[in-house]
């Protein structure tokens, strides 16, 4: 490899976890740099589902070592329920899961505070949050008032913050939301209890990460959800609270920039995103509830039904850029499969002008016309073609012309869930 990181290039469920997995049997580690348990990363071996939510997909190799970076905000109860699920699944953790000192806990009151503030904002300013406590948990972090899992060490120091934090978010809690009263003994004592269950397996990760860098190990940094729900480069305020695109893997794992080869971006064959926000090349309500239906388009942490439309190029170039891309994973292809015809969006119209860049402007990215080539469909099965010459020859065209676009070539196209529909593109 020896250093890629693994990219969303898009609004996130792109199947990321399918390719991280599948990368992973010639990897030594994976490291998960930000997000928190709003990402499911859904593997299918044999025709099992595996959903994971925190802990990289690589885990389900036995000789893979997995790491939870300082990036991420991490929900003790799923991350426990996590480790217990996999253990029972007959998946050895122990040894082979590692999580940042670092890192910041969410909090019962972060998880609160998401979904009141969501509860109470009215249609037009609801962003789509899961409520799971991350954006509030980050707000923390950057606020320098945040638990990391290094404070737990120390239990008048957690008590004291824990105290303070409470104190606080009670306030706002009741008299703006008039929600309920959090019980600071309580949290305390179920934040000692999750400290016993994770102690073996909290470690300084940089330091490991660096060192098996060093050692020229096979590394795999993995982000979640996609480039446009990155709180800088997405369609801001309609995004998550960290950054997906590939410079976050440097400050939420503690690598240098010049450690890392490759950047590989996950991209659908067409575009979904889940919860509010822009999105050009959106379908008409009839269509878009027919693709929901054959590419099974339901989040895999919450369930929401994904909003889908046409590939579009201009957002993917947009990744290209801001992560440095220098390969694609095309995912869902098979998905396309009965249609007559297929539209690829290649830049947008803003009044009488074309423009190829996605812009800043909320306002912009609602209105943008998008302007569409139509391709012909392949009306015919790709599960099973093994390799890119054995596909239909209309479906290497539409490939191909994606790589023509976005200026980046294509090293990998699933054809379906299960691992073993994969084509590695030479």
């Amino acid at each position: 490899m020896p250093v890629k990181v693994v990219v969303g290039a898009q609004w996130g469920d792109e199947g990321k976890g399918k390719i991280v997995d599948l990368l992973s049997e010639q990897v030594d580690v994976v490291a998960r740099y930000q997000g928190g348990p709003n990402a499911g990363h859904t593997v299918v071996i044999d025709g099992e589902e595996t959903v994971l939510h925190q802990i990289p997909s690589g885990i389900l190799w036995p000789h893979t070592t997995c790491i939870i970076g300082n990036g991420v905000v991490i929900d003790p109860d799923v991350l426990r329920e996590e480790i217990e699920f996999l253990q029972q699944k007959g998946v050895n953790v122990e040894g082979r899961l590692l999580i940042s000192h670092r890192a910041h806990l969410i909090m019962p009151y972060h998880r609160l505070l998401d979904s009141t503030r969501e509860d109470a904002s009215s249609a037009d300013k609801k962003i789509g949050t899961t409520g799971r406590g991350i954006g509030p948990a980050y707000v923390d972090k950057y606020d320098r008032t945040g638990i990391r899992i290094v404070d737990l060490l120390n239990r008048d120091f957690l008590r004291k913050k824990i105290a303070f934090n409470i104190q606080e978010k009670n306030k706002i809690l009741q008299q703006i939301y008039g929600s309920e009263k959090l019980d600071p003994e309580k949290i305390i004592a179920d934040y000692v209890r999750f400290d016993k269950f994770i102690d073996e397996y909290v470690t300084d990760t940089s330091i490991y990460l660096n060192n098996a860098i060093d050692e020229k190990k096979n590394v795999l940094l993995e982000g979640a959800q996609g480039t446009m729900l990155d709180v800088d480069f997405g369609t801001y305020p309609f995004v998550t609270s960290s950054n997906p695109i590939a410079g976050g893997a440097c400050v939420g794992l503690g690598v240098g920039p010049t450690k890392i080869d490759q950047v590989l971006g996950i991209v659908k064959a067409y575009t979904t995103r889940v919860g509010m926000g822009p999105f050009p090349t959106e379908f008409e309500p009839e269509f878009d509830e027919k693709m929901r239906e054959l590419g099974d388009e339901f989040g895999a942490t919450t369930g929401r039904p994904r909003r889908c439309g046409w590939f579009d190029a201009v957002v993917v170039k947009h990744a290209v850029r801001v992560s440095g891309l220098t390969s694609l994973a095309i995912t869902k292809l098979d998905v396309l499969d009965t249609l007559e015809e297929i539209d690829i969006c290649t830049a947008y119209k803003v009044g009488d002008k074309v423009i190829s860049h996605y812009p800043a402007e909320l306002w912009l990215q609602d209105t943008v016309e998008p302007v569409y080539e139509t391709h012909p469909g392949w009306l015919a099965p790709t599960g099973e073609a093994k390799s890119f010459d054995t596909l239909p020859e209309n479906a290497r065209k539409y490939l191909r012309r994606i790589q023509e676009l976005v200026n980046v070539g294509i090293s990998i196209v699933s054809v379906g869930s299960d691992r073993k529909q994969t084509i590695f593109v030479d």
